[in-house]
């Protein structure tokens, strides 16, 4: 999935800003969903670290689906 906005309402903090605005644009697999429709994606590349160190739940409306490569 391709993050092309940031939820309109984070958490506070000026890290958890700091990942979904580095994530807008780029993409990452999905690793969980909510049955509320949040997505959960592995973004820990963005801070320079492994996937797995950092996720964010973000809801589907700012995600666009992008092919797999696969």
């Amino acid at each position: 999935m391709r993050v092309v906005a940031i939820p309109p309402r984070l958490p506070d903090g000026a890290e958890t800003r700091l990942v979904f605005e580095r994530c807008v644009g780029l993409t990452f697999p999905v690793i969980d969903i909510t049955p509320h429709g949040h997505v959960e994606l592995e973004v820990g590349e963005v801070m320079g670290v492994p996937a797995y160190l950092h996720s964010i739940w973000i809801e589907a409306d700012c995600l666009e689906r992008v092919q797999s490569l696969d």
